[in-house]
């Protein structure tokens, strides 16, 4: 195909402003005015809504295979493209096998052919005693390796020691990969005698934020050690964000990111009961949401993931409502960027802050760049035009993911997703699916590293 989208607000990696987009066999062939365009070019004009670069979610949890009926490729991948998303990362948990090994991951990579409506991409797992498979598995094409610090939730995929990292990071660092750490060590447990399991606030209790800080200063030391790139998930205790900054100011190879539900969520406001919100770790209290968005102007977090972590409806409890025994995770997949973007300009943000934390700096931390991300000559045409001026509310109709469990159900919401385009392709136009996936796997093995001495 050969057209050209036009808009007079498209995200260009520095500015925003009015442009012609032309895009030939499935790649951006050119960014300028109208007038350049050929009279016989066919063109589709936008008007004012936004055309952006699909955005990449490098936090995702498909659960397949194994766990088909948690969701699936086809449904997150169909719940994304209606979501303006052009690209996931897969984590390796919560499918069955785990992804820890090569014959796993070619197990993930078969689920995954021919089901997939947007690109994906694979991350690995690091667990005990798999450290002579890593390499296997970065020579396939894993993008990095996710470990925990704490039980994962899944007996199947245990949590690492001290120990254990220091034998895998010197091997991930001699590929410059990443390794994604949930960071949480089990510390103290407070008390909990007399409080109700249906409360909110007796699960917060139950993970203070110092399990964070201590894991993340574990991770800053071992950093410095061997040189690993090291990457914190979804974080969510702010008293975490200095030394995160101390370890940046040092010149560390630290990332970390954040997730819509810590930046919209607040524990005062979680029902009893509610279980839907129940993630780990914790929603935390208001002033702490706060501080996480003052993390995201300084860049100290590096960008924003949705942790989609669904199960099945019984999974949450919903007839007891005990927080404490409830499946830990939230659907958000397909309403992620709406959901940042209604509250980041309601605090002064821009269309190129959003595009740089779920699109741009995404790309780049998956070694996607420069193939994805961005809106740029040569690069793919992934694509996402929408309108954020739009209202909308979160109802079970429009969800796409396979069980409508999600604490974002009758939100109201601004930024209504029109088209995406993938390479070029329509892949979701006006509420429409294309009726076959088109989405590729991308396994591209990286190259070696100078051995660290």
């Amino acid at each position: 195909m050969d057209f050209a989208i036009l808009s007079q607000r498209v995200v260009l990696p520095r500015t925003t402003e009015p442009a012609a987009v032309r895009i030939r066999a499935g790649r951006i062939a050119s960014i300028g005015s109208p007038r350049d365009l050929p009279s016989s070019l066919p063109v589709l004009d936008v008007g004012a809504s936004v055309l952006m670069a699909g955005a990449v979610d490098t936090h995702v949890h498909v659960n397949e295979p194994g766990r088909t009926e948690w969701e699936g490729y086809e449904t997150a991948t169909q719940a994304a493209a209606a979501g303006g998303i052009t690209t996931l990362v897969d984590m390796p948990l919560n499918s069955i096998p785990v992804t820890t090994s090569l014959a796993a991951l070619q197990s993930k990579q078969q689920a995954a052919e021919g089901r997939c409506w947007i690109d994906v991409g694979f991350w690995g797992g690091l667990v005990p005693n798999n450290a002579s498979e890593l390499e296997g598995m970065i020579h396939a094409g894993v993008r990095g390796f996710k470990a925990f610090l704490t039980h994962s939730g899944i007996d199947d995929f245990p949590n690492v020691s001290e120990r254990d990292l220091r034998i895998a990071m010197p091997i991930l660092a001699k590929f410059g990969i990443p390794l994604l750490v949930h960071a949480e060590l089990d510390g103290a447990h407070p008390d909990l005698t007399g409080m109700s399991v249906r409360a909110y606030g007796t699960f917060l209790a139950s993970r203070p934020a110092s399990w964070e800080v201590e894991a993340i200063r574990l991770m800053i030391r071992l950093c410095r050690e061997t040189g690993c790139r090291v990457h914190i998930v979804h974080l969510s205790a702010a008293d975490a964000l200095h030394d995160l900054a101390e370890a940046k100011r040092e010149g560390l190879p630290i990332s970390a990111e954040t997730c819509p539900h810590y930046l919209v969520f607040a524990a005062e406001e979680i029902p009893d009961g509610a279980t839907e919100f129940k993630c780990a770790p914790p929603i935390r209290e208001a002033a702490n949401r706060e501080r996480l968005w003052e993390g995201l102007r300084s860049g100290i977090l590096d960008f924003v993931a949705c942790d989609h972590s669904p199960c099945t409806p019984d999974l949450k409890l919903p007839e007891t409502g005990d927080f404490m025994k409830a499946w830990g995770g939230i659907s958000s997949l397909q309403f992620s960027l709406p959901v940042l973007w209604t509250h980041a300009e309601a605090r002064g943000f821009s269309l190129n802050d959003l595009a740089g934390w779920i699109c741009q700096r995404t790309a780049t931390f998956a070694g996607l760049d420069p193939q994805k991300g961005t809106i740029a000559p040569d690069l793919d045409a992934d694509l996402v035009v929408w309108n954020p001026e739009a209202d909308f509310s979160v109802d079970q109709t429009l969800i796409r993911h396979r069980h409508p469990v999600t604490p974002y159900l009758g939100r109201p919401l601004k930024g209504v997703i029109e088209r995406t385009f993938l390479r070029g392709m329509p892949l979701f136009t006006h509420g429409v699916l294309t009726p076959a996936p088109m989405g590729k796997i991308l396994l591209t093995p990286p190259s070696p590293l100078e051995t660290i001495e």
